[in-house]
């Protein structure tokens, strides 16, 4: 969003009807049109305000443009009514001077609506604290008092103001609000009993009939059809947009605040009342003796008040009976009368119709005496700034409408006329020419009317001229109160009456602008070599340098001691084309220089690239240097390795062969000596056992042939295994050397490609590098708005609690899916801290409130009324009462659950108290007076439990068939902490592994076994005969009925 730090920057047309050039009454409402197009509905005329009414809502009253104009120049910002209610505000805190903001306009023009604003701003720039909102609040909360008792529909505005109101309101030495002094002024007292077409009366009397309770209409007399009263407009006695019920609401909040006490209220309810049904009253004639007419009430005595009247004569007071239109018109001067006591603060206007009241021309006066002194202080206010900054040879001449000493004698004149006439109740038309308009009026009133308006005016007066004046001028655009619609006939009729082209012209009688020294020379410093870009010496004597370097001719300005002031709207002009020039130069010379910085930091960048490309090629071939000499050395390695291999194989086949040799010369000897000893045994055995010893040499000859033959074969396999594995040794060997040389062309190759492609694409995209500026600033612009986003959300975090469903809305709408998760992540972040709060006893308590919302919720209709009863356990104070010590000692475990019970008697239904001791592994009946133990059932022997959807408190335990606990049968209880019973029971059960789960059935029919019979209990709804509890009762040896009281 643009931010505007002077009214002159981006102005949509004139902001300030000053600085219009040429100056005519065309230009004029041409320049209010071209702003009201674009939804600029303020102008300046000076420090006077002009206010078109839209006609719409805008959303230039926020707390933001609160913000935005607290504190700051009348002409910094845009012309709004907050720059002119702080310049208001601060005047009156800081130099001690009173205030007044006079508003004036048309009917319909929005004045209403302009004071409101006036008064929400000072109500929220002023201080803080108790007694101060209190005054503030019902500073702001008299509006609706009043419009409902002084605004009514007319033809031009649905809320118009009937009456004027001057409200003094009183402040500290801080500056925060004290109270107020409301004054009341020409309320339209005639409306009550009469209103053109197509109007209505004060709102208070629909109000009152539309939102009053029927016992307050009772107590008042009044019924609520309109049609029946004969001062209520029928044709108009609903408003679009207007819901009289709910205004009437607001009223009587209002007034409470204001500080009406309850007695008030009432006396002026049964006011309004009253004038109501006065109204319907009816005359009937009448003739005396004396030849006079006279009249009666229907079917009433007679009221002094209506039925005659009074004149006093010098020192005689005759009295004279009234006709009946006479009567009517009496009636009509006098019921107003009680209605005026009650309003006392609006604004007024002007009000142009064929027949116009006395009040109607009371009114125009006063608007004529206020445009007098706008006139007045207007001069005064620009004479006294040219005194005061020493500009003592400009004098300004003007001159008002003179109204006053003419509407003067008129006022006299008339209230002599008046006491002669108004016997004979004539009434008088009388045509006045105002300065800008004629009007014709219709005058009846009493004698001293006239004088009485005139002191007050004349106090009004009195007290406006003490104070220091600021002014809302206030502007209907269009008759038929719509938007977007600008007659320009009307607001050139509006603008006339409200004299603002002579304001313009009194403006510009002298000079036509002034500004302070110091935000002259910031804003047009680049102007001048000498004062740019910093001026070390005073303000003034900048000014000077700047205005002289600038050659502007001497008659155009003049210095004052604290302001420059600039005569012709031209030579202003003519300053800000020159600033926009300059500014347009230094726009260029920035660019200029953020340009030859991008291409230097651009150079830079490449000339570090390069050295980095760089570094890593002499990297990369150092790299393939050392690999092509490890890769030589390896080889190198191999052979020496291979050679070595092939010598050690030639050693061994040679240590082989000599082995070969040794041993078959070893054979040979052995063989010889074989048969040296065959013959030798041949020989013996001729002589002993010849075959014997043949049969063994030639074994002995066989074993030794398989012997050298199983050592040829082993010598040969380990010689082949041998030369076997060297050979599969190298060449692994060069497989191995092989891939690695492949695998460090692959990567050279791999690296060097990858650079040459980053070298290709910054070369491509050199070109684009500028883009990179606008992505820079994309990225600046979307954390800003992250830290914007973030730090609101920070001062705008919902509370801790885990049901709290507010979240503050997204700013922007690509932020939607953070922002849910966001949200999403906080709540589950403020659930874990819920919960890390609870101890390990409330965590207990609470999971127990969880399981019985799981089995009750929407089934029994006792579980809503339990949701807030917590789950104490013992209710009966077991380990503290000494009457039940025995019985504590007697259950081994830690009791769960000690409460009073009531067990159904298997006969007649009838229940005895009992207490109910509940254990992880059993629970206890035991009798409630002695604590003598009745029965002891094991939670195992337990199979189910039996409760109704009713809000009773009986539950059934059934036990397991066949074991040792049924023998007397199943246990029909009564509780009214059933659900925490039950709920303790369904827990144990869920909570052990050695039992099955409990099943809990909820039915309003179930079966019971009592011994050996079965007993079906049904819940009925019905009222029990022996009061509001739940009745039992046994029908028959099958039956047991259960009458619960209807919700």
């Amino acid at each position: 969003m643009e931010v505007k730090t002077s009214l002159l920057d981006n102005m949509i047309g004139v902001g300030d009807m000053v600085l219009i050039e040429p100056l005519s009454e065309d230009t004029f409402i041409e320049n209010l049109k071209k702003r009201f197009d674009h939804n600029e509905i303020y102008t300046y005329i000076g420090s006077v305000v002009i206010s078109m009414n839209p006609y719409k809502s805008l959303p230039i009253y926020t707390a933001e443009k609160v913000e935005e104009y607290r504190n700051r120049n009348f002409y910094e910002l845009s012309p709004h009514i907050y720059a002119l209610a702080d310049e208001a505000y601060r005047s009156l805190r800081d130099q001690d001077k009173d205030q007044c903001i006079l508003i004036t306009g048309e009917s319909g023009a929005g004045k209403t609506e302009a004071s409101k604003f006036v008064m929400s701003y000072v109500a929220a720039v002023c201080g803080k604290g108790q007694e101060v909102n209190k005054v503030k609040e019902q500073l702001l909360q008299s509006n609706p008092v009043l419009e409902a008792f002084g605004n009514a529909k007319t033809v031009r505005n649905d809320n118009s103001s009937r009456f004027g109101k001057y409200m003094d309101i009183e402040f500290d030495f801080k500056g925060d609000p004290l109270g107020g002094v409301i004054s009341n002024y020409l309320l339209e007292k005639s409306r009550v009993v009469k209103q053109p077409r197509g109007e209505r009366n004060f709102h208070i009397f629909y109000q009152l009939l539309s939102g009053a309770s029927d016992d307050t209409l009772k107590k008042l007399k009044l019924d609520r059809d309109f049609s029946k009263y004969n001062y209520l407009s029928l044709d108009s006695a609903t408003v679009n947009g207007l819901d009289d019920a709910a205004s009437f609401r607001t009223v009587r909040n209002a007034m409470q605040i204001v500080g009406f006490m309850e007695d008030e209220v009432q006396s002026v309810l049964e006011l309004v009342a009253a004038v109501l049904k006065l109204g319907n009253i009816e005359f009937k004639p009448e003739s005396r003796c004396n030849g006079f007419d006279e009249s009666r009430i229907k079917d009433k005595n007679g009221l002094p008040l209506i039925t005659s009247r009074t004149l006093q004569i010098q020192s005689d007071m005759p009295v004279w009976p009234l006709s009946k239109g006479c009567q009517n018109k009496t009636a009509s001067a006098n019921f107003p009368i009680m209605n005026c006591r009650v309003p006392s603060w609006q604004q007024t206007s002007v009000k142009l119709a064929e027949d116009n009241s006395f009040e109607q021309f009371i009114i125009n006066y006063c608007n004529e005496k206020l445009q007098q002194i706008f006139i007045e202080l207007t001069l005064r206010e620009e004479q006294e700034e040219y005194i005061r900054e020493f500009l003592n040879e400009v004098t300004l001449e003007g001159k008002c409408f003179g109204t006053e000493n003419y509407f003067s004698g008129l006022l006299i004149h008339l209230s002599t006329i008046l006491v002669y006439i108004c016997p004979l109740h004539v009434f008088c038309c009388l045509t006045v020419y105002h300065s800008l308009l004629n009007v014709v009026y219709v005058v009846m009133a009493p004698p001293t009317a006239g004088f009485q308006f005139r002191a007050s005016v004349g106090t009004l007066m009195k007290n406006l001229l003490t104070k220091n004046p600021n002014y809302i001028r206030c502007i209907k655009p269009n008759d038929k109160k719509a938007a977007h619609i600008f007659t320009d006939s009307l607001v050139c009729h509006q603008a006339r009456y409200l004299g603002l082209m002579e304001n313009v012209r009194v403006r510009r009688a002298g000079y036509a602008f002034r500004q302070p020294y110091e935000p002259c020379l910031e804003r047009y410093k680049m102007l001048c070599k000498q004062t740019w870009p910093h001026w070390k010496g005073p303000a003034r004597e900048g000014v000077e340098v700047l205005l002289k370097n600038l050659q502007v001719p001497a008659e155009e300005f003049a210095f004052g001691r604290s302001k420059i002031f600039i005569r012709n709207p031209r030579m202003l002009f003519f300053l800000e084309e020159k600033r926009r020039q300059c500014l347009e130069d230094l726009a260029t010379l920035i660019q200029k220089i953020y340009r030859g910085w991008k291409c230097r930091t651009h150079f830079l960048l490449l000339k570090k690239s390069q050295v980095v490309v760089a570094a890593w090629y002499r990297r990369f071939a150092q790299q393939k240097k050392y690999q092509n000499i490890r890769s030589s050395a390896l080889v190198v390695q191999s052979f020496i390795r291979g050679w070595k291999a092939r010598k050690l194989l030639r050693e061994l086949k040679h240590k082989k062969r000599c082995e070969e040799a040794v041993t078959t010369i070893s054979a040979y000897w052995h063989g010889t000596q074989a048969r040296w000893e065959l013959r030798r045994l041949k020989e013996e055995a001729r002589n002993k056992h010849a075959v014997s010893v043949i049969w063994a040499a030639w074994l002995g000859t066989k074993a030794r042939k398989e012997l050298r033959r199983l050592k040829h074969e082993a010598r040969s396999k380990q010689a082949v295994s041998v030369i076997w594995a060297c050979w599969q040794g190298t060449k692994a060997r060069r497989e191995l050397k092989c891939l690695k040389e492949e695998a460090r062309r692959k990567h050279a190759v791999a690296v060097i490609w990858a650079y040459w492609l980053g070298l290709k694409v910054r070369r491509d995209y050199r070109k684009f590098f500028r883009a990179n500026a606008g992505k820079k600033i994309y990225d600046f612009t979307i954390q800003r708005i992250m830290q914007k986003y973030f730090m609101g959300l920070k001062k705008t975090m919902p509370s801790m609690s885990p049901v709290d469903k507010s979240w503050p809305a997204r700013p922007y709408g690509f932020l939607d899916g953070m922002h849910q998760d966001l949200r999403r992540i906080f709540h589950l972040w403020r659930c874990k801290k819920y919960r890390s709060q609870f101890t390990e006893e409330k965590k207990a308590t609470y999971e127990e409130k969880l399981a019985a919302s799981e089995l009750f919720k929407d089934k029994k209709a006792l579980y809503p009324s339990s949701v807030g009863q917590p789950f104490k356990g013992d209710y009966v104070e077991i380990t503290k009462n000494p009457k039940y010590q025995k019985l504590n000692s007697l259950v081994e475990d830690k009791v769960l659950l000690a409460d009073v019970v009531s067990k159904i008697n298997r006969a007649n239904g009838k229940g005895a108290p009992r207490i109910f001791l509940l254990t992880k592994k059993s629970f206890v009946l035991a009798d409630q007076k002695t604590g003598q133990v009745k029965a002891s059932v094991p939670l195992l022997d337990l199979s189910s439990v039996s409760v109704s959807t009713q809000s009773d408190g009986f539950f059934a335990l059934k036990l397991k068939e066949g074991s040792t606990s049924a023998a007397k049968g199943d246990f029909l209880l009564s509780s009214d902490r059933l659900i925490e019973i039950i709920t303790k029971l369904h827990r144990i059960g869920a909570a052990s592994a050695d039992r099955n789960q409990i099943n809990i059935d909820i039915s309003d029919e179930f079966l019971v076994q009592f011994k050996q019979d079965k007993v079906c209990v049904k819940f009925i709804q019905g009222t029990p005969k022996n009061g509001n509890g739940v009745a039992c009762k046994r029908k028959n040896n099958r039956l047991l009925e259960v009458s619960v009281p209807s919700p």
